[in-house]
């Protein structure tokens, strides 16, 4: 029910006026899932490293993520600066289905369409590659980020995870780095 419901969401925004600029043709990846997942290892913070631009996030720049593990989940908080330098917060919940693998969730987050949150692998400790993307039968909406669990020195989450979403078909040069600079305050 809830797939049908995006995906004429998705049908709609595409007949409208035009096609939004993180709708592309295609169809997602089919990705595998970290196995025996751990909610509670995975919770924490957590800093967006390198993602695929996502419409639906207000900021560009010192973006983090604080995932609150609870029995259904996550309560997730997170903030960055926008591109007009304003701090900006989003708290919303990030959990699992009984439908899919406990590493395939949902994104519930307020005036953002739900939206799967796919944790393709993690260490839990370093760096985590999670995947969103939801399709119609020509058209998609995907997108990819790279979380490390410092926002310095994130080299090697971001080569680890770009070598899964490569083996996974994701085109990981649609990745774009995301700036933690000396003044990104972290208080999501």
């Amino acid at each position: 029910m809830l797939n049908t419901l995006v995906a004429a969401a998705l049908v709609a925004l595409v007949s409208a006026d035009g096609i939004p600029d993180f709708v592309a043709p295609g169809n997602c990846a089919k990705v595998a899932n970290q196995e025996n997942f751990d909610l509670r290892r995975y919770a924490g913070r957590w800093y967006q490293v390198k993602i695929i631009d996502n419409a639906y996030q207000p900021y560009t720049r010192c973006i983090h993520s604080n995932y609150d593990y609870s029995d259904n989940g996550f309560r997730v908080t997170t903030a960055g600066f926008s591109p007009n330098n304003e701090y900006l917060r989003l708290q919303g919940k990030i959990y699992p289905t009984k439908d899919f693998p406990t590493a395939h969730m949902l994104i519930d987050f307020p005036s953002v369409f739900a939206a799967p949150y796919e944790v393709i692998e993690t260490d839990y400790d370093s760096y985590s590659c999670v995947y969103s993307c939801i399709d119609t039968d020509k058209y998609k909406s995907e997108f990819g980020f790279v979380f490390s669990r410092t926002p310095q020195n994130s080299g090697a989450a971001i080569d680890r995870c770009a070598s899964v979403f490569r083996r996974n078909g994701v085109d990981f040069s649609l990745f774009n780095v995301v700036p933690h600079t000396a003044e990104c305050v972290y208080r999501a």
